[in-house]
């Protein structure tokens, strides 16, 4: 007889397994084993929402293989991961395998290392019914607003489109960005920079801030040059210089949404290529001096504690590598929003003593990146402040015995102590670097060179993923774990494209917007969703009973779309068609551009009559195999590739967009990342770099 431990994913598997040893046999799950079929709506509205669970047809054989091992097994624990979604897959598996829900079965691991393991299978408990209640409420209410909009939305604009609870209210802010961008008018304004030459020689720009009448705001040329004339042939005296200091603080440890921006802006990465690879970390990965462990601690979370071993062991790491200077005076703390769940600590290494560089070469490049990125801010985090030394100089300009002048400014700092930029670089704006040559107050200066500028206020950035993410936990709408299947949702379905980094609507994705805002108001409110998430938070502690939250809820939803239905009865939204000059050779009718299931693609603009279709060519000759057209191509999933037309004979296919660009190299076809990066096509040029997928090539057949 045995102790049966059942898991999630295969890898976790085989971590957790070696920390057991004998006695026990781990098993995967791979996810969950019981779900809402697709066909139907699934969940009896007439009767409390009771959700119509079925086991997933493709984990059948697999459910029956845990019912044979449990029924083999004097005790059965459930050690799905450590958040809600976790516990209402061991929910599932009690239900499945007929375990008593009244015993400690349940046991969590913040962290897939030998002391995570054993704290987690000293401390079992009783499955968690209030958490496993909260995860069936987001999953019933999803499936309320899902199944209530997308058949509408589909019906009014085109087929198989989708709505959702947190992903229409993304598309929304998006939109809503999108909006104010074109109704943004530039407003004019100037700046006046001076270069002055110290006794030292040395050149100072300082920059015009006001004058006798105070702050000054240029608003046109005119303007501009009136001051120019002021500071032409004028006297320059330095009228002060304050020196100071500043301390720049570390950044807290990361949690899943801080992890997902810092990572976008510094790597890269998508969000979603983000929690793969924290997930590989989290599970375990096989290295040569360790054997197979865990790297990292949970990394759903939106906690900032740290715990006291950690805190201790990271400490030391400190003192022993960089020296007691390093080491702050008073241990740095950060609290954790008012509204986190705080179930977990903060993303960190689960071992800080177990470097990047030590495990580099068992890592693959995405993990190697990640863990980096995240040993390195963990580290940070307990070090000791960067502090800058600072100076601001104010300079005096006037023309002989006037009462008018004119008052310049310029301003600099150098590092005194890196701090913990040491090991964990800042933005280049967060720490000016800027040297100023030694000034004394009442120096007289000479000008060298006054150059007035001319500039435009700028409209609102677009949302990238990284600030798309920020937007969503500032106002509270979905939670961190979903973050990254909302953008991969709305992206796609072809609502929202990727030019470079930014994320732009499309005319579907507008249409779908305007359509939800004018019928359903209340679905793509940030604030409606927000108190949503909260009415779910207080669900899964106890606080509230999901099916009064339901019910307040569903009954208005179904009135607004029967008036929905009624008000549109016969019209439906048609969307612009996208011209071409490709002309149709069959009845020589133009083409235009259409959207499937698979992305987009050629039409005639003479169907129904003319049935003609063609692959969307994005560039004529790029194949770098063959020199065939490079045609737009969508997964089963919705991922956005590029493939040979010449497919089957070719078999290129690339993540990353093939350009009419040659390598400086090598003279093969250049690609572009989905960051906005050129690099070559040809694997062994100096100047190729795999951005996205290891392999992303095929070969000429």
């Amino acid at each position: 007889m045995s102790k049966l431990v059942i898991v999630e994913s295969p890898a976790k598997a085989k971590t957790i397994k070696k920390y057991l040893g004998s006695g026990y046999e781990v098993v995967a799950s791979k996810g969950h084993v019981r779900d809402l079929p697709d066909r139907t709506l699934s969940v009896d509205v007439r009767n409390n929402y009771a959700p119509k669970y079925e086991i997933i047809p493709e984990k059948e054989a697999l459910v029956k293989q845990l019912r044979e091992k449990a029924g083999k097994s004097d005790k059965v624990y459930l050690a799905t991961d450590p958040d809600r979604e976790g516990e209402g897959i061991s929910w599932h598996l009690a239900t499945v395998l007929g375990l008593n829900l009244n015993e400690a079965n349940r046991v969590t691991f913040n962290e897939i290392t030998k002391s995570g393991i054993r704290t987690g299978m000293q401390n079992p408990r009783k499955v968690d019914m209030d958490l496993v209640n909260a995860q069936q409420a987001r999953r019933i209410l999803d499936r309320l607003v899902g199944y209530t909009l997308s058949p509408f939305v589909s019906q009014k604009i085109r087929p198989r489109l989708s709505a959702g609870r947190v992903q229409s209210v993304a598309l929304r802010l998006i939109v809503d960005r999108e909006r104010e961008i074109e109704k943004f008018i530039p407003e004019e304004y100037w700046s006046v920079e001076v270069k002055l030459a110290s006794g030292s020689k040395k050149i100072i720009k300082a920059a015009l801030e006001a004058d006798e009448n105070g702050k000054v705001k240029i608003a046109d040329e005119k303007t501009a040059n009136e001051y120019v004339e002021r500071l032409t042939d004028a006297e320059y005296e330095v009228k002060s210089v304050k020196k100071g200091t500043k301390n720049q603080r570390p950044a807290p440890p990361f949690t899943t949404s801080t992890l997902q921006q810092e990572a976008s802006k510094k790597l890269n990465f998508q969000s979603s290529r983000t929690m793969r690879i924290a997930q590989e970390l989290y599970e375990g990965i096989e290295l040569s001096d360790y054997g197979s462990m865990g790297l990292i601690t949970y990394m759903r979370t939106d906690s900032l504690r740290i715990s006291d071993e950690a805190r201790t062991s990271g400490t030391e790491f400190i003192r022993k590598n960089y020296g007691d200077k390093y080491v702050p005076e008073k241990q740095n703390f950060y609290k954790t929003k008012a509204n986190a769940q705080d179930g977990h600590e903060a993303i960190r290494p689960s071992d800080p003593s177990i470097t990047p560089e030590s495990i580099a070469k068992d890592l693959s490049p995405d993990q190697l990146k990640l863990y980096t990125l995240i040993w390195r801010r963990f580290i940070a985090c307990l070090m000791a402040p960067c502090v800058m030394n600072t100076v601001r100089v104010e300079i005096i300009s006037h023309k002989g015995d006037s009462d008018r002048f004119c008052l310049l400014t310029c301003t600099g700092s150098t590092v005194k102590f890196e701090g913990f930029t040491k090991v964990y670089e800042l933005p280049e704006d967060a720490l000016t670097k800027n040297a100023l040559p030694e000034i004394k107050e009442d120096e007289k200066l000479k000008l060298r060179e006054i150059t007035p500028a001319q500039h435009f206020t700028q409209p609102p950035a677009r949302y990238t993923e990284a600030t798309l993410i920020k937007e969503l936990e500032e106002n509270g709408v979905g939670r961190p774990s979903t973050y990254a299947s909302i953008i991969s949702t709305i992206t796609g379905k072809d609502y929202v494209s990727r030019k470079q980094k930014q994320l732009v609507p499309t005319e579907l994705g507008m249409a779908i917007t305007e359509l939800l805002e004018e019928r359903f108001p209340k679905i793509v409110n940030t604030k409606f969703t927000a108190q949503m998430e909260d009415d779910l938070d207080k669900v899964g502690s106890g606080e509230t009973d999901y099916i009064a939250m339901l019910d307040e809820f569903y009954p208005d939803l179904r009135q607004q779309l029967e008036k929905a239905r009624e008000d549109m009865r016969g019209q439906k939204i048609r969307l612009s068609d996208e011209q071409t000059d490709e002309v149709c050779e069959l009845c020589g009718k133009p083409m235009i551009v259409r959207n499937g299931r698979y992305g987009r693609f050629l039409g005639c603009s003479g169907y129904p009559d003319c049935n003609n279709v063609k692959p969307f060519v994005v560039g004529k000759g790029l194949c770098p195999v063959c020199s065939g057209d490079i045609v737009e191509k969508r997964s089963k999933k919705g991922a956005l590739f590029y493939g040979c037309s010449n497919y089957p004979k070719c078999s290129f296919v690339s993540w990353d967009m093939p350009t009419d660009a040659k390598c400086p190299k090598c003279g093969k076809i250049m690609l572009v990342s989905r960051g906005g990066k050129p690099y070559c096509s040809n694997e062994e040029c100096e100047n190729h770099k795999h951005t996205v997928r290891k392999k992303s090539y095929g070969k000429k057949g």
